[in-house]
């Protein structure tokens, strides 16, 4: 199927590149991406159109920022969002975000509908094909390509054809289970509460959080003067079936927080556990897992939605470039040796603050408050951290003998022509070159967007469609320039 944007069946119908079943944010983002590259797809919602799943997620990270802003979406959802430059954690851990090596030192407060409602018009207008009220209910592959049974409008079935199929569908997901891949784990948390409500005394901080005894509590607000409220008691551990109502809700926050500020008007209350599960791998043949289909999280960090955003990223690119015929079909084996990794230490990191959280007994607080002020006084492991929660201290692997600068993070680098994540919304790679190094005329025009160093510096650098290094020379020639743009199959 190399090289071929779209086939027929066996009628004369048109069948799409790639079938993304999920339009939460991830398979938003994807579907979005791959339609912006040319690239024929279909996306598959069981939802009605315009029924928000009004999913617990609430804060946008500096990477998924600034991949946004190589897509020409940061500025819209930073008009939305709230941003918010420091963290107290635990009473005595304060995380500030004001000096991180990012365009958006800041984490955004914004909840998870408003930003799949920017992504959808994004994906609309670069002419994804959207059917909604569809479910998959059965999965085949062969060698050229992967048939979806469905479950439409009404209950009518039928099947769709595709080269390739992503599942972002969710923790359910019925993409995973119909290629037979386990999803170990456990339930990390049981009866946590969603409520969203208006406030009769506003709080302090933009978030506030904290958690007491067996209590814990979240408050961060929406633009529409409800706030949204998070909580667990772990003395009331109940099913999730299990009726909610607004005093359970105030209780709990009473008890983590010392006060209930006054809510009322609840338009939405739910009871929800959260697991901690990722697949064993993220591809079986030519289907692909992202997003919760692939990896799940307790909320803590917020980093859930962000990192099925990455997936998003980092998968949309290689999927364009091997159904162009540019790249081999190898490259897809690198989504699953990128991200699996860091679905893994996001499930760690995510796990480990709800852990130190909850500590119960007097001693493992006594401990935690001494971890705490070690960490604030650490500046390494306290950047680290950052990073990880952030997102922008992740790197890839890079093969053995590589440029120190390969598989990591490009910054947000000021060019002669502008900054660099301008020139990544053309969603190709982009070569920066040494201010006067003439490669437009050595093969390199039309395979990468050239742009030069504001500064003088002699290092040449191939950025990725992701925004991480692909490779990085000193005093390089055009020949390896050409041979490093082959190598990762540069159009």
């Amino acid at each position: 199927m190399n090289g071929t944007r779209e086939t027929q069946d066996a009628t004369g119908t048109a069948n799409p590149a790639v079938i993304v079943v999920g339009a939460g944010p991830t398979g938003l983002l994807l579907a979005g991406d791959l339609a912006a590259a040319g690239v024929p797809v279909t996306l598959l919602e069981r939802r009605p159109h315009g029924i928000s799943n009004l999913s617990r997620a609430l804060v946008l990270h500096a990477r998924t920022l600034e991949q946004l802003d190589a897509r020409g979406l940061a500025d819209d959802l930073e008009a939305m969002g709230q941003p918010l430059d420091r963290l107290r954690l635990f009473a005595r851990l304060e995380v500030g975000l004001d000096k991180l090596p990012s365009r958006y030192n800041h984490l955004l407060v914004l909840p998870q509908y408003e930003v799949e409602r920017v992504l959808e018009r994004r994906a609309v207008e670069a002419g994804v094909d959207f059917r909604y009220e569809s479910e998959v209910t059965g999965l085949t592959q062969d060698a050229d390509g992967v048939t979806l049974e469905v479950r439409g409008p009404g209950g009518g079935t039928g099947t769709l054809r595709a080269a390739y199929v992503v599942g972002a569908d969710g923790l359910h997901s019925p993409v995973r289970k119909a290629i037979g891949l386990p999803f170990p784990g456990r339930s990390a948390i049981r009866s946590v509460v969603l409520a969203d409500v208006k406030l009769a005394e506003k709080p302090a901080s933009v978030l506030t959080v904290n958690a007491a005894g067996d209590a814990f509590a979240f408050i961060a607000p929406f633009a529409d003067g409800y706030y949204r409220v998070i909580g667990w008691n772990r003395a009331h551990d109940v099913p999730d079936s299990e009726p909610l109502d607004l005093e359970e809700v105030k209780e709990i926050t009473r008890l983590a927080l010392g006060r209930d500020y006054g809510m009322h008007d609840a338009r939405w209350m739910s009871r929800f556990h959260s697991d901690e599960r990722q697949a064993p791998t993220y591809r079986v043949g030519r289907v692909f897992l992202a997003g919760d289909a692939a990896h799940v999280h307790t909320p803590a960090g917020g980093q859930g939605m962000n990192t099925g955003l990455q997936d998003a990223v980092n998968l949309s690119w290689k999927l364009a470039a091997v159904i162009d015929g540019r790249s081999p079909e190898g490259l897809l084996d690198t989504y699953q040796s990128e991200r699996h990794p860091i679905g893994k230490a996001v499930l760690r990191s995510s796990g480990g603050i709800v852990r130190l959280a909850m500590v119960k007994r007097p001693w493992s607080r006594a401990a935690r408050a001494v971890l705490a002020s070690f960490v604030n006084a650490v500046s390494p492991i306290r950047d680290k951290g950052i990073g990880q929660i952030t997102g922008i201290g992740y790197a890839y692997p890079a093969p053995k003998g590589s440029h120190r600068a390969a598989g990591r993070r490009a910054p947000d680098i000021t060019l002669k022509e502008g900054r660099l994540y301008e020139a990544l919304r053309e969603g190709e790679f982009v070569l920066i070159a040494p201010a006067g190094a003439q490669y437009d005329a050595a093969g390199v025009a039309g395979r990468a967007v050239v742009t030069h160093w504001a500064s003088d510096r002699r290092t040449t650098v191939l950025v990725r469609p992701d925004g991480y290094v692909a490779w990085a020379a000193e005093e390089a020639d055009a020949g390896a320039v050409r041979a490093a743009l082959g190598e990762w199959g540069a159009a």
